[in-house]
């Protein structure tokens, strides 16, 4: 498979995880002008921005070694332009990433990590 082919199964494949859990898909691939979010969704009263990586090795790192400082102050530019265009105000709202391992054909680890892009585990508020 190529990267976009591994990238598109792996956001499928976080979706299946996420609304196994309970969580509410909201949007999938939103694009705005800074870029695209994979995947928002809803866990009970908070609005969740997730990046999705998908890997076949960890060769270069593991899939969320790949979301540095940069990518993760794009997705909270890009989660406020989502909020303003949605008309979303006074929600609570986080930022996780879902890595995906792939070991072997048919075989892969799902990682959820919450509030993947804060140091002290709170919330953000719109």
């Amino acid at each position: 498979m190529n990267r976009k082919k591994i990238g598109h199964w792996g956001e499928q494949q976080a979706c299946k995880y996420l609304e196994s859990k309970g969580y509410i898909i909201l949007d999938k691939n939103y694009r705005c002008r800074l870029g695209e979010i994979d995947l928002i969704a809803l866990d009970e009263d908070c609005l969740i921005f997730i990046e999705v990586k998908t890997r076949t090795s960890v060769s270069y790192g593991f899939p969320a070694e790949a979301v540095g400082k940069r990518k993760q102050n794009k997705y909270i530019q890009m989660a406020s332009i989502y909020a303003k265009e949605k008309g979303i105000y006074g929600a609570s709202f986080r930022f996780d990433v879902v890595e995906i391992l792939i070991k072997r054909q048919g075989h892969w680890d799902i990682n959820h990590i919450t509030n993947a892009f804060q140091s002290t585990g709170g919330r953000y508020y719109f």
